[in-house]
């Protein structure tokens, strides 16, 4: 392994890997250490057995501290949604699974497809900063974005407002239309939120090294198995 790489991505012969806790998709528990468990902490610990290092999962709850920490060289890679605002900080590798984002949308709404939200007068629940509000963010040119301080709140914003659309996760979604009889999940997407692995800007060489583990494990069909051994729905590979 070239040096260069251990020396950008690592510690102390540790690779301190930043988890971004709230995405049920891709940590899905702890293991018998207490450790996050899922796809993505699995991925960390790929990058880890191909460096030939220690792996140290450092979690988060939020993804702005993760980017930061990251940015920081706290840790030395962070897996965490790719998007623009948060490549401005940190540099990502392709991304290796995606995500659906879309609409629920309550009883009796006349919107019936995801383009019809975009319109004058329709309020939308949003958690703020996730990688799908982002998107919305630069995106939404006549509704109006709504916004919460977590996931669960923006769900309980959108019920308890009477707010015309919750934009979120298809799989989260789906678990949140039975709060109420009548809600609708739309389909098809207004974009997919994808995961990828990033570091710190001026480490060139370990992005190089991201960018070849990552294309190799979803070629070799490795990110696949992931999402079949922790049997998790809504998340395919990315392109």
């Amino acid at each position: 392994m070239n040096n260069d790489i251990i020396k950008q991505l690592t510690s102390d012969g540790v690779l301190t890997a930043g988890i971004y806790l709230g995405n049920f998709l891709l940590v899905t528990g702890k293991d018998a250490q207490g450790n996050p468990d899922g796809v993505s902490p699995d991925m960390a610990k790929a990058i880890a057995k191909e460096l030939g290092v220690s792996l140290r999962l450092m979690p988060f709850e939020t993804q702005g501290e993760l980017v930061e920490a990251v940015a920081k060289g706290i840790c030395g890679i962070g897996l965490v949604g790719s998007d623009p605002d948060r490549a401005q900080k940190i540099t990502f590798a392709p991304a290796y699974v995606q995500i659906e984002a879309t609409y629920l949308v309550p009883p009796n709404s006349a919107i019936q497809k995801v383009s019809d939200v975009d319109a004058p007068g329709i309020r939308i629940a949003a958690f703020e900063k996730s990688a799908y509000e982002l998107w919305l963010a630069r995106n939404i040119k006549h509704a109006t974005l709504v916004h919460a301080n977590s996931l669960e709140a923006s769900v309980d914003l959108f019920f308890d407002q009477k707010l015309d659309a919750l934009a979120g996760l298809r799989t989260g979604l789906i678990k949140d239309a039975k709060r109420l009889p009548g809600c609708r999940v739309l389909d098809g997407q207004f974009m997919a939120v994808q995961q990828g692995v990033a570091t710190a800007k001026e480490n060139l060489t370990g992005v190089e090294f991201l960018t070849k583990h990552i294309e190799a494990s979803k070629k070799s069909g490795f990110v696949a198995s992931l999402i079949e051994k922790h049997k998790v729905n809504g998340l395919t590979v990315a392109p």
